[in-house]
C-alpha cells in the first residue's frame, strides 16, 4: 500500500493559502484578455450600430424646432400676422417648456430604466405637435402649438447623453458625443435642403400655403422614426434584454473600470431625491451650466441662419441652399476635434481653439457686407459648435458618479443653458440688418465669457486632481486611480 509524499493535514509546498490579487485573471469570465477584447468590440459595434439612430432623432428634434424660422419669409409671418417681437416669441416660447422639463424628465429616465421607450414616445408626441403648428390661425395658437412642443423635446438631448455616459467610456465618449451632436449640425443643412424643396413645390397643394406643408411633412416624418425607435433603440446595461450574459456583465464592468466604480447601484445612496440633492449644492454644475450658456448665447444664430444667408442678396430659394455648406463643414471639424479630443485626453484647449475661431468669423462679418468675405464668415461661426460638442463630452466626465446625480448634472446644464436660446431669440430683429452688428458682437461677448468660465472650470479640476493624488500617497497607492479629464 503507497503513502503520500506529504501529511493529510499539510498543504504541498507550492499551496498558497492566500492569493494575491494580481494572480487573479480579472478577464478569465470573459475566456482571457484576447477573448474579452473580441467581445468588447462586437459589443461596441452593436451598441454603435443602434445608437446611430439618435442621430436621425436629433435631426428631426432640430427639424422641428428651428422649421419656423425657414418658414419666417414663405408665409407664415403674414399669414398670422405676426410682428417681429411676436416671432421672436414664437421662438423663445419653445424654451420655456424645454427648460421646465429637463430635471424631471432625466430623473423619470434614470428611475425607469427604458429610453427605448420613453425617449421614441416622447418623439412622437413632438412630432404630433409640430404638425399641428401648421394648422395654426392666430398667433396664440402658434405660441401654444410651440410651448408645448418644447415640453416634450425635452425630453430627447440630456436623455440621449445620459444614455451614452451608461455605456461608453472616457475614452470613447468624446467621439460618441460628438456623432450624436453633428445630428444637431446636420440638421440645419437637411432642414434648410428639406425646406426648399416643400416651400418651392407645395404652394397651394390641396389648398394649403407651403409653410403649413412644411409642418405636416416634417412632423409626420418624426412620428414614423419614433415608431422605428422603439425597436432600436438600448435601454441601460442592467435593463437591455438583447445582450447575452457575458455581453451584459462586460458593459457593467466596463463601467466600473473606467470611474472605479461601478455605475448602477455602487455609488447609489439614499434614493433618487439624493441625486438631486448632490446637482444642486454642487456649484461647479452652475458654473458650467452658465459657462454653457454663454456659448449659446454666441450660437443664437442657428435659428437665423436663413435670414443672415439671404443678406447676401440671392432669392429666396437659393438662400436656403446656402444655409448647407457651413454646417457640412462644421460636421466635419466636429468629428476631426472630438476624435483628437478621445485621443489626447485633452477637452479645454480643444474647446476654445474652435470658440476663437468662431469669434474671428463673427468679426468678419461685422467689418463687411462683401458677399464672399460674409459667407466665409459663416463657416468660421457654424464651426464653433465642435467647441460646444467638447464641451458637453467634458460634462460627462467631470460629473461621473452616482449615476443620479449625473443624470440630474446632465439636465441642470442643458436647461439652463437654453435660457441662452430664450435671450438669442431677441438679438436679431430685422432691423438691425442686413449687416447685424449689434447681434455679432453680443455673439463675440458671449463666447468670450465662455472661455473664461471654461478656464476657471479647469483651474478647479486641477486642483481636484491634486488633492486625488495626494490621496493616493497617503494610502500607499502606487497605481494611478481616476482623474478628472482638463
Amino acid at each position: 500500500m503507497s503513502i503520500s509524499k506529504y501529511s493529510d493535514s499539510l498543504p504541498p509546498p507550492n499551496f498558497k493559502e492566500h492569493v494575491d490579487p494580481e494572480d487573479i485573471d480579472p478577464d478569465a469570465e470573459f475566456g482571457g484578455l484576447a477573448a474579452r477584447k473580441e467581445l468588447e468590440r462586437k459589443l461596441l459595434r452593436k451598441l454603435d450600430l443602434r445608437m446611430s439612430i439618435l442621430v436621425l432623432i436629433y435631426i428631426l428634434n432640430y427639424v422641428d424646432r428651428n422649421n419656423a424660422g425657414a418658414a419666417r419669409s414663405r408665409g407664415l409671418v403674414a399669414d398670422l400676422h405676426l410682428t417681429d417681437q411676436q416671432f421672436a416669441t414664437l421662438l423663445s416660447i419653445l424654451y420655456v417648456g424645454y427648460i421646465i422639463m429637463q430635471i424631471p424628465s432625466n430623473m423619470f429616465l434614470n428611475l425607469t430604466g427604458k429610453p427605448s421607450l420613453y425617449l421614441p414616445a416622447c418623439m412622437a408626441v413632438w412630432g404630433m405637435m409640430s404638425a399641428l403648428t401648421g394648422i395654426t390661425t392666430n398667433f396664440t395658437g402658434a405660441v401654444l402649438t410651440r410651448f408645448f412642443l418644447g415640453f416634450v423635446e425635452a425630453a430627447f438631448f440630456p436623455g440621449a447623453l445620459f444614455l451614452i455616459s451608461k455605456w461608453y467610456k472616457r475614452t470613447e465618449i468624446g467621439f460618441r458625443t460628438a456623432i450624436l451632436y453633428c445630428g444637431n449640425i446636420i440638421s440645419n443643412a437637411f432642414g434648410a435642403l428639406l425646406a426648399s424643396g416643400i416651400l418651392g413645390g407645395m404652394n397651394n397643394v390641396l389648398g394649403h400655403a407651403a409653410w403649413r406643408w412644411l409642418f405636416y411633412l416634417e412632423g409626420s416624418l418624426t412620428i414614423f422614426v419614433a415608431i422605428c425607435a422603439i425597436f432600436i433603440l438600448p435601454d441601460f446595461p442592467s435593463t437591455t434584454k438583447w445582450l447575452s450574459d457575458d455581453e451584459r456583465r462586460l458593459a457593467l464592468r466596463r463601467m466600473e473600470e473606467d470611474a472605479g466604480v461601478g455605475d448602477q447601484k455602487e455609488t447609489e445612496q439614499g434614493g433618487l431625491a439624493h441625486g438631486l440633492y448632490l446637482a444642486v449644492t454642487d456649484w461647479t454644475v452652475w458654473w458650467f451650466a452658465m459657462a454653457v450658456n454663454a456659448i449659446v448665447v454666441s450660437l443664437s444664430f442657428n435659428a437665423y441662419f436663413p435670414t443672415l444667408s439671404a443678406t447676401l442678396g440671392y432669392n429666396p430659394t437659393v438662400s436656403l441652399l446656402l444655409v448647407a455648406p457651413p454646417f457640412v463643414f462644421a460636421v466635419i471639424v466636429t468629428f476631426c476635434l472630438c476624435r483628437h479630443s478621445d485621443y489626447k485626453q485633452e477637452r479645454f484647449y480643444h474647446i476654445i481653439g474652435s470658440w476663437i475661431v468662431g469669434i474671428i468669423g463673427f468679426i468678419v462679418a461685422i467689418s463687411t457686407m462683401n458677399t464672399a468675405a460674409r459667407y466665409v464668415s459663416l463657416f468660421l461661426m457654424a464651426q464653433t459648435y465642435a467647441g460646444l460638442v467638447v464641451m458637453l463630452a467634458w460634462m460627462n466626465n467631470s460629473f461621473p458618479r452616482p449615476p443620479s446625480k449625473r443624470a440630474v448634472c446632465v439636465a441642470i446644464i442643458n436647461g439652463f443653458s437654453q435660457l441662452g436660446n430664450v435671450a438669442g431669440s431677441y438679438i436679431w430683429p430685422l432691423s438691425w440688418g442686413p449687416t447685424y452688428r449689434y447681434s455679432y458682437s453680443i455673439c463675440i461677448a458671449g463666447s468670450g465669457t465662455a472661455i473664461i468660465m471654461a478656464w476657471v472650470f479647469k483651474q478647479h479640476l486641477i486642483s481636484l486632481n491634486k488633492k486625488l493624488e495626494r490621496e493616493e500617497q497617503e494610502k500607499g497607492i502606487k497605481e494611478k486611480g481616476f482623474r478628472y479629464l482638463l
